[in-house]
């Protein structure tokens, strides 16, 4: 078990470092990613993301549910708070699901699903549980109908085997 007299050390070398100094609260790559909480998919790793590159929202499976498009509700009226706008349209966010994860064993809990989602559990085979690549597509139109225009939507899906990338849905500009 790591306690916490080992993260106080281990952050102690991360403060020696600088690293975080003059990091601003925005990404500095414009990028937000929606990612899994499963340790082996940490965004920053996976991705090669530096420290202040990008925002990170991680749940369970990496969905894009309600609860994650309040998340994202609430962040632009940070930005809108620290900018007075909304800045330019050049924001890109990612969606990052991966194979073998353990929300498809939740699958035989369709009420607990049900919940996550807000839907009841008779739509729960559109949001595609068990199908990685299925559903990044799923949660990547999701944030195309929800997210303003000009910013960028794509759809990623990591092999936890290879340590690989797919691009299941490229990069394009969400349309008015």
């Amino acid at each position: 078990m790591i306690d916490t007299n080992e993260l106080a050390k281990r952050n102690a070398g991360f403060a020696d470092g600088g690293s975080f100094a003059d990091l601003r609260l925005m990404p500095s790559g414009s990028l937000t990613v929606i990612s899994c909480v499963d340790p082996r998919v940490d965004p920053s790793d996976v991705l090669g993301l530096k420290l202040g590159e990008a925002a990170v929202i991680r749940n369970v499976g990496g969905r894009v549910t309600p609860a994650t498009l309040r998340t994202l509700g609430m962040l632009s009226k940070v930005v809108q708070a620290r900018t007075g706008g909304p800045g330019p349209g050049d924001h890109h966010y990612a969606v990052l699901h991966h194979t073998d994860c353990g929300i498809t064993d939740l699958a035989a809990f369709p009420e607990l699903l049900a919940e996550y989602f807000e839907v009841p559990a008779g739509d729960l085979a559109a949001k595609a549980v068990t199908d990685p690549v299925a559903a990044v597509r799923v949660d990547a139109e999701i944030l195309k109908q929800k997210l303003r225009a000009g910013v960028f939507v794509s759809g990623l899906v990591y092999d936890v085997a290879t340590g690989l990338i797919d691009v299941v849905v490229p990069a394009a500009r969400v349309e008015a």
